[in-house]
């Protein structure tokens, strides 16, 4: 939504916000978070899709998926590594929203950093009574 002179109203203004801070946090969450915190920013019925990764579907699915990439050591408290999102776009549409981003991995962040992945989020969003959540995300490598 607009004002007259084209400009967003102070809603989307406040949803786009909100949206960006969702990113953030499911980042920080994943790097550094409780695993039921990091479900939490997600709907019950989310989907995350990666190529030659199995889809995950709901929370439950998305916590486990979380819990052993931790149990492998490739994320998580001690992994000395750190997701960075940035190049956010959010197109707000009512209670729905998309956000494009793109993402870096970076492994050995204790002694000398080097990036390990980067690629594209394309997200989708739902404003649920608790907030905005994830409810989709599709991850593109590269």
């Amino acid at each position: 939504m607009a004002d007259g002179a084209g400009a967003p109203d102070v809603r989307t203004v406040r949803d786009e916000l909100e949206i960006r801070g969702l990113l953030a946090r499911i980042a920080r969450l994943a790097d550094m978070g409780d695993l039921d915190a990091y479900a939490e920013q997600f709907t019950e019925d989310a989907v995350w899709e990666m190529p030659g990764v199995p889809v995950r579907r709901g929370r439950a699915e998305i916590r486990a998926a979380g819990a052993a990439r931790r149990a492998e050591g490739a994320t998580g408290p001690g992994s000395r590594t750190r997701h960075v999102v940035g190049t956010v776009t959010v197109e707000v549409e009512g209670a729905s929203a998309v956000a494009e981003s793109y993402w870096q991995f970076y492994a050995d962040t204790g002694t000398a950093p080097r990036l390990h992945a980067m690629g594209h989020y394309r997200d989708t969003f739902r404003r649920e009574p608790a907030g905005w959540r994830l409810a989709r995300r599709r991850i593109t490598p590269g």
